[in-house]
């Protein structure tokens, strides 16, 4: 589908040279169409780069959608065990999503928003982040009611930035797991750790 095409061209675009720097004559190329499509279907270059923000924002929701819905219908009765299982659940299904090759140009295309937002990163917040991170701090009241709101919230920050880093500091991480990409067995290693980090972060006796 020609606006599908031109979507995932125009993330790829926007991601490595940023709004200014990318070409809608280059997307319209690269997408196999005239640029009057860009026109026809977004309006213009402001208009395809906030639909950009929309496409990624709905294929992480359809992406990790399924895994959040369940963890919310369990969370109004899970115990706090529970409610640990359940924050692993959705660390294991973030981190994978962040090491499928897809998420490369969303994440560059995000990593810009998040150095200077503009409207399309309130529509990634709105459209995909917001209700997971709300169901992260719901988990997190669960699981550590000792600890005030403003303590769980920067719990939430560093717990996500575990995550994050697997995707916005791959050539890092790859160094440091010691080869140019990441094999199976690195990225299970990498999770494995990842939920043995947060088991540990939510125990009560850490802060002690």
């Amino acid at each position: 589908m020609l606006q599908d095409r031109l979507l995932e061209t125009a993330i790829a675009q926007f991601g490595q040279h940023g709004f200014e720097g990318a070409s809608t004559r280059d997307i319209a190329s690269a997408s196999g169409t005239a640029m009057s499509s860009i026109t026809y279907h977004f309006g213009g270059k402001e208009g395809l780069y906030l639909a950009a923000a929309d496409h990624i924002a709905l294929q992480i929701r359809e992406q990790l959608g399924p895994l959040h819905d369940r963890v919310d219908r369990a969370l109004p009765l899970a115990t706090r065990e529970e409610a640990v299982d359940l924050l692993l659940m959705l660390a294991d299904g973030f981190a994978r999503l962040l090491l499928r090759r897809e998420s490369e140009a969303w994440s560059r295309f995000i990593g810009r928003e998040q150095q200077q937002p503009t409207e399309a990163f309130e529509r990634l917040y709105q459209g995909a982040m917001k209700a997971m991170i709300d169901t992260v701090l719901a988990l997190l009241a669960r699981c550590r009611p000792d600890l005030p709101e403003t303590e769980r919230r920067a719990m939430a920050v560093l717990l996500y930035g575990q995550a994050l880093i697997l995707r916005v500091g791959r050539a890092s991480v790859c160094r440091i797991m010691g080869g140019a990409a990441l094999n199976q067995e690195d990225e299970a290693m990498l999770r494995a750790r990842l939920a043995r980090n947060v088991r540990c972060i939510l125990s009560e006796d850490m802060d002690g």
